[in-house]
């Protein structure tokens, strides 16, 4: 059994699905302030082979795009168990503040992950997808935006959350913006989205 810093890795239980025990190795890692492990000690802090990283995922860059799904997963969960607001625009707001707070739980850890979302994997990521996911929730049906415009905003505006979300992201990543100004700089262009669709 491989043995990390933060003691013995867990033995696998059966049927437990390799890609979720690579996963989990990937975050105990970054917890630990390795965010360039090899492939090698990946597979080591899983207790697999040294081949299962690059089976189930192909590569590393493929891993932290299934640590950033992780974390959207945690963001969608968090927003469908909060109060329900009656307004599209509170409902946007309260997904960027959900959004923020999942980020800045763990900021090394979400940090380094975000750092690898720009590299190429062997196949299509499906971060841009998943993540509109919880914008287009956070809009639900477009109550309170404008009647004339609500089509094309529940039609546009989740994808245009996503793209300006991450790039809030890409700067906080990037050290530019510091973890107080993050929720508050979402918010900021976010609201400016919304302004060409609200009377």
């Amino acid at each position: 059994m491989a043995t990390s810093k933060t003691g013995p890795s867990k033995p696998a239980k059966r049927g437990e699905p390799l890609r979720e025990r690579v996963i989990d190795a990937a975050e105990r890692l970054l917890r630990e302030g390795k965010a360039e492990f090899s492939m090698r000690d990946l597979a080591s802090e899983a207790d697999v082979s040294f081949a299962t990283p690059f089976n189930q995922f192909g590569s590393k860059g493929a891993i932290m795009h299934a640590l950033s799904g992780r974390r959207i997963n945690a963001m969608i969960e968090r927003f469908d168990a909060a109060p329900p607001l009656e307004n599209a625009v509170d409902r946007v707001m309260s997904a960027v503040d959900v959004a923020a707070a999942v980020m800045l739980e763990e900021p090394d850890v979400n940090r380094a992950v975000m750092g690898w979302l720009g590299t190429a994997t062997s196949s299509p990521g499906t971060v841009l997808a998943h993540s509109t996911t919880l914008w287009a929730r956070a809009l639900g049906d477009g109550e309170g935006l404008a009647a004339n415009r609500r089509e094309v905003a529940i039609r546009t505006l989740p994808e245009q959350l996503a793209f300006t979300f991450r790039g809030v992201l890409s700067f906080w990543t990037a050290g530019e913006l510091s973890d107080d100004a993050l929720a508050p700089s979402a918010h900021k262009i976010a609201s400016t989205l919304l302004l060409g669709f609200v009377d």
